[in-house]
């Protein structure tokens, strides 16, 4: 039983031996045969009490006893060592139940309370086994080998012996043994098993590469950047594990319910017990108080949160979303209100040439490589989308570059000048200009020998999924705030095209949280971004998201939830898995406590003997565990 259940188990499996645990058949597990066990001989004795009658009653006798013993084995060991350290867990209430049945002489009964007891213990085992197996199989994502280059030789190592620095080669078919950036080689990649994205990525040198994604196509030669135990996939695990460990605010009410219960049940059956035997009758309410420790044992209520978010949690990480906690779960469940950042998070963070305009005589190609014959000498990041835009341009001379205005130079005997409207001169295309801005679009002249020649429009363009995801952000009741330091007039055209109508522009950070502080005055907010100026914001908001592998440590360090990926869609998706989860864990505290309030009463007025309150305590203990592990599913 877990801890959580207020048993106790043997010390920690490491993760090589939960693994082979988890591959072991089920014939060969002793958590699973010894219970199995115990009710083949609970029912055997029950056949031979029911068909042969008195004269096989010593048979049936000893078929009850071998399954009480083999049922006890399974619980009484851990709360005996549990006592040894004074604490208090439900073991001890079934121990103390049973052992009291044996004594009054009601061996069937006790049998029927071991057997059943241990059945539910197995089931739990199993169930979060089941609930881990999805990030056990995450590190399977990480071939046992790899090969790596040795002067000039193609040398076979194992994976977790990589270091960092080493040349990898990755063949087609081949999973990446570990993170890297590509030195040479251009292919696709297959992350979706990583972060949930269907498409495959296309790379090519100066790409990075995460551990556990398929090349599907040509030879890569990769740089490691980490070691092969401690890449992007192995810190994904070790998040999801911790997160798995800490409880959230229901859980800890489990827990606060539960503490008090088990020593509160110990007081009422002795209560019963001596007042009952005082009153007349002592064999019947002593009966009776043994009755009520089983009723009133809060077992469903410890598993039924913790099952429910280690669960949810395993099957959060299969899709791309990494939650830190079970706190964060159940918190992330009651968001109302998401703040985005722009760059990087709504766009590509890829600036890309999408307008250019030409005076007559000039032709956009031109134009292009004019521009791009100065910006390739240029490290301004809008000088990177104009010189991918003209692939091939020649080289101006004697350049020199003004910062925050421009660049000029000599090509082909002409002085170029690429620089912003603001220093240079539209003339005739003014008009054209301030149109391309109004849309949200950077916009650069280029002048030859003075005169102005061509408009190019720059900006950083949309994800495509935007406008989807905030609608449905909409239906689901969430609404939307865009939080940036771009200028106004950028930042209202994008956030048109994706649908939001609050925006929030020309913020510094201190600003961004703030912002956060002031959204989160009525309900509760989520921050999502990915950069070191989104860090106080995302640490500031009731659940903070970092975005892709790509986010700065800072942003995910300061995070709540991390994406593996970069579509957005996984947002309302995991609000969506976060809601669900809540609902189920509420459904099972609810069922818990009813199945408590309801019994407790039956057990003290002897309206339920032993063996019908046993069966309907564990018959809602599998139930509350079936429901929990609903919490797995994921919807597409």
């Amino acid at each position: 039983m877990s801890a959580a259940c207020g048993c106790e188990h043997e010390p920690e499996a490491r993760p090589d031996e939960e693994a082979e645990e988890a591959e072991r058949p089920w014939w060969r597990d002793r958590g699973i045969m010894v219970p199995v066990f115990s009710a083949v001989a609970f029912l055997a004795g029950l056949v031979v009490e029911w068909t042969v009658g008195e004269p096989a009653e010593t048979a049936s006798l000893v078929l009850f006893w071998v399954a009480l013993l083999l049922g006890a084995s399974t619980f009484v060991p851990g709360a005996i060592r549990k006592v040894l350290k004074g604490k208090l867990g439900i073991s001890l209430l079934m121990t103390i139940s049973a052992v009291g049945a044996v004594i009054l002489g009601y061996v069937e009964e006790a049998a029927a309370l071991a057997f059943l007891y241990s059945i539910a213990e197995a089931l739990e085992d199993k169930a979060m086994d089941r609930a881990r197996g999805g990030l056990r199989a995450l590190l399977k994502l990480v071939p046992e080998t790899a090969t790596v280059r040795r002067g000039g030789a193609a040398v076979e190592v194992a994976a977790k012996d990589l270091q960092v620095g080493q040349l990898m080669l990755v063949r087609p078919g081949e999973r990446v043994a570990t993170d890297g950036v590509i030195r040479s080689g251009r292919s696709s990649l297959d992350t979706s098993a990583i972060t949930g994205e269907s498409i495959p990525v296309e790379v090519e040198p100066g790409d990075a590469v995460s551990a556990g994604a398929i090349n599907t196509a040509g030879a890569l030669e990769v740089e490691t950047t980490a070691a092969g135990t401690d890449n992007s996939l192995t810190t994904i695990v070790e998040l999801v594990e911790q997160a798995q460990t800490e409880k959230g605010d229901r859980a800890r009410l489990a827990d606060r319910i539960a503490r008090p219960l088990v020593p509160g049940v110990l007081i009422l059956a002795i209560l019963v017990a001596i007042i009952g035997s005082i009153l007349g009758e002592p064999h019947l309410w002593i009966t009776r108080a043994l009755v009520v420790l089983v009723a009133a044992s809060p077992c469903a209520l410890a598993i039924s949160v913790p099952l429910t978010v280690v669960a949810a949690i395993g099957s959060a990480s299969k899709f791309g979303v990494i939650i830190k906690s079970g706190a964060v779960f159940e918190r992330f469940g009651v968001i109302r209100h998401v703040a985005v950042d722009k760059t990087g998070t709504l766009t590509r963070n890829q600036p890309v040439v999408t307008a250019v305009l030409t005076a007559d005589g000039v032709t956009e190609s031109e134009a292009l490589a004019w521009a791009a014959a100065l910006e390739q000498h240029s490290t301004h990041p809008l000088a990177a989308a104009i010189t991918a835009a003209a692939p091939g341009a020649a080289a101006a001379e004697d350049v020199t570059e003004q910062a925050g205005h421009g660049i000029e130079g000599i090509l082909d005997g002409a002085r170029i000048t690429v620089g912003s409207p603001r220093w240079l001169d539209a003339e005739g295309l003014g008009d054209q200009v301030a149109a391309l801005e109004e849309q949200g679009m950077t916009v650069v002249i280029v002048h030859r020998d003075g005169e102005p020649v061509a408009a190019i429009g720059v900006r950083d363009e949309l994800r495509p999924e935007v406008p989807e995801v905030v609608r449905t952000l909409a239906a689901q009741g969430i609404r939307v705030t865009m939080l940036t330091g771009d200028n106004a007039r950028t930042a209202r055209a994008l956030a048109a095209q994706a649908g939001i109508d609050d925006v929030r522009v020309e913020l510094r950070p201190e600003d961004k949280a703030a912002a956060i502080g002031e959204l989160g005055e009525n309900r509760s907010v989520a921050m999502i971004g990915d950069g070191i100026n989104d860090a106080p914001a995302l640490a500031a908001a009731d659940i903070g998201i970092a975005m892709g592998a790509t986010g700065s440590d800072a942003a995910i360090e300061s995070a709540d939830v991390a994406f593996t990926g970069h579509d957005l869609r996984l947002l309302p998706r995991a609000f969506d898995h976060a809601r669900r989860g809540r609902h189920i864990i509420n459904q099972n505290i609810i069922l818990s406590l009813l199945i408590i309030t309801a019994l407790l009463p039956l057990a003290l007025f002897g309206v339920l003997g032993l063996a019908a309150v046993v069966l309907v305590h564990e018959i809602a203990e599998v139930v509350v565990i079936l429901n929990g592990l609903r919490a797995a599913r994921t919807r597409a």
